[in-house]
């Protein structure tokens, strides 16, 4: 996007696509709209993935199918000599607070439960205000995006810390740790509320009018 400031003020914010340029999603390159192939790298040219919005809604179901149960099961299955314990997502965190680590229980509740959550409610809240052409707070909007894109991949610490401790704690009938069927689904459910995330065309954002129409401008 391409502001322009003069004699202390702002005049109006022009994407790309406003002055007539389209920018390779591959390599970045810029070249006039209506260019069907990139020169540079041989990629198709598109000003706007209108397509895009249909397979955003699609992951974020499919993620937000996987998070129930991810929620609902036992992450963790700890088998000692004489018990077998299952811990769920919350149900560790609020054990470990218990003991009095509560820095670990907030991590856990943090990366584990808040964050998914505000991602699952970001990507949500940017498709529909895309999809009302919303004029408001471009710039907010767009570091959401860029805030949501970032943190996809902190958001498997539950999946790491159970191949961790599964991988060290494996000591036959004394104890051994074993990862729940929570873990499959939480792991299912962050990989597709990334692709989610990465379906999501970033430019529709600065687009505060729908478009009238013509095959020419969906390019």
């Amino acid at each position: 996007m391409v502001g322009m400031e003069f004699a202390g003020k702002s005049q109006k914010i022009l994407s790309a696509r406003e002055m007539g340029l389209v920018a390779c999603t591959r390599c970045t390159r810029a070249w006039p709209i209506g260019t069907p192939v990139c020169q540079r790298c041989g990629h198709k040219m598109l000003s706007r993935d209108f397509g895009s919005m249909q397979r955003v809604w699609a992951f974020w179901v499919v993620g937000l199918m996987c998070y129930i149960p991810a929620n609902m099961y036992p992450m963790l299955k700890t088998r000692t000599l004489f018990q077998v314990d299952e811990s769920t997502i919350v149900g560790g965190a609020v054990e470990l607070a218990h003991h009095g680590s509560y820095g670990i229980a907030f991590i856990i509740l943090l990366a584990s439960v808040a964050i998914p959550l505000a991602k699952f409610w970001a990507i949500a809240y940017l498709a529909v205000s895309v999809k009302t052409r919303n004029a408001a707070a471009h710039r907010s909007r767009h570091v959401m995006y860029e805030i949501v894109e970032y943190i996809g991949r902190w958001s498997m610490i539950d999946i790491f810390v159970v191949a961790i401790l599964s991988s060290l704690v494996q000591l036959n009938t004394l104890a051994t740790i074993n990862p729940g069927p929570a873990s499959m689904f939480f792991a299912l459910s962050v990989i597709f509320t990334m692709l989610s995330a990465q379906a999501f065309d970033s430019r529709l954002i600065w687009d505060t009018n729908a478009f009238d129409g013509d095959p020419d401008q969906h390019v």
